[in-house]
């Protein structure tokens, strides 16, 4: 059986100094960040990325280790493995880049959870970070890699410094790309409990896997949580070492946030998301917009958003621009008042699905392809 590297996690950053973030950054100085990384594939070998990306300053790591994810942020006995970059333990990572991981030996399998440790010895500028990805991180003092703590720590709602895991797999394997926002990234699941729609996509593949490319109030058309899904395609789409598929799912943040886009502008950029997928040769699905007529939050728009949602949902649903069009929308609406989502799916806040509703919403992500089998329970 011939092996390549192909992606077996992905968590989308953003840039710290963003305005309109949702979740706060932060730096470290003498810190060990501790991070439980849940794989959507796995494989004998595996190598981290750790990124930088939007650092103005290099950013020096003292010590890094992967293991297998035992809970309560402790390493399995016997898993800890030591990363390096290029042979040197104690590494940099230069303003804007990434930095691969040398390859090591740590057999996980798919829906294993790793835990990372990424010592930072010294004052870091605000992270490069994932900023609501469903899974606290914890800071402890000192250098505590592997996992075996001494002290208490802090927990972060965040993830930071890290954009993904390669593992060692069959080749021809699967790789769906789910790019998108909240409902992507996890926002309104239970924490720590890996019930995010991506993570129920794969669960339910027959062959396979899906990566989760979501940032909570990122938008299809404009640079604002985040880069747009246009911006950002070439890197967390085209770039993803084995991409088979993705699956978009943006357009409600370009209603709900700032100035309601038009129709004609989500439609051109859908379009073109399309067609650049097309030409690497890659299959390209859509989810319709999500209702969110409900949504609490004052900020969000409502009343002039709905129509345009409305409008473009019927386009996708007749447009063959992609491979195929999910209709998540139905799926997950209160047949009664369709613009708002069913109840017993809300989370709470009128905008995100709970547990139940990312299954429901996993469950109408139909990729012909991958024989997909039952939404998992």
């Amino acid at each position: 059986m011939t092996e390549t590297w192909i992606a077996g996690f992905r968590t989308a950053v953003v840039d710290p100094s963003g305005a309109n973030n949702l979740a706060a950054p932060r730096g470290f100085a003498d810190e060990t960040v501790l991070q439980v990384l849940h794989l959507a594939g796995g494989g004998k070998r595996l190598r981290v990325r750790v990124s930088n990306r939007y650092g103005t300053a290099p950013l020096v790591v003292g010590a890094a280790a992967v293991a297998r994810h035992a809970g309560e942020f402790q390493a399995e006995p016997g898993s800890v493995v030591a990363l390096s970059v290029r042979g040197e333990r104690r590494f940099t990572v230069a303003p804007g880049a990434e930095i691969v991981s040398d390859d090591v030996e740590l057999a996980a399998a798919s829906g294993e959870d790793l835990l990372l440790g990424l010592y930072l010895p010294e004052s870091t500028e605000p992270a490069t970070y994932s900023q609501a990805p469903a899974q606290d991180a914890l800071v402890v003092a000192g250098e505590q890699v592997g996992g075996r703590r001494t002290g208490d720590g802090t927990l972060a709602p965040t993830r930071f410094y890290v954009s993904g895991v390669d593992v060692l797999a069959a080749q021809g394997t699967p790789v769906v790309v789910a790019l998108g926002d909240s409902w992507f990234e996890g926002v309104g699941t239970t924490p720590g409990t890996n019930n995010r729609v991506v993570d129920r996509l794969t669960a339910g593949l027959a062959r396979g896997w899906a990566v989760n490319q979501g940032i909570s109030g990122n938008q299809l058309l404009l640079d604002d949580v985040g880069e747009s899904g246009l911006h950002r395609f070439d890197r967390d789409v085209l770039a993803v070492p084995g991409v088979t598929h993705v699956v978009v799912n943006l357009g409600i943040n370009d209603l709900g946030l700032g100035e309601v886009a038009t129709a004609a502008d989500l439609i051109a950029g859908y379009t073109e998301l399309a067609e650049r997928a097309h030409r690497a040769g890659i299959a390209v699905y859509a989810n319709t917009i999500g209702p969110f007529a409900g949504v609490i939050y004052p900020e969000v728009n409502v009343e002039p958003a709905i129509p345009v949602r409305r409008q473009v949902n019927e386009w996708l649903c007749a447009t063959d621009v992609f491979d195929g069009v999910f209709d998540i929308a139905t799926a997950v609406a209160d047949p009664a008042n369709p613009d708002y989502i069913r109840p017993d799916l809300d989370c709470g806040d009128g905008l995100h699905l709970n547990d139940e509703g990312s299954r429901i919403m996993a469950a109408a992500i139909r990729i012909p392809d991958l024989v997909r089998v039952a939404a998992a329970a």
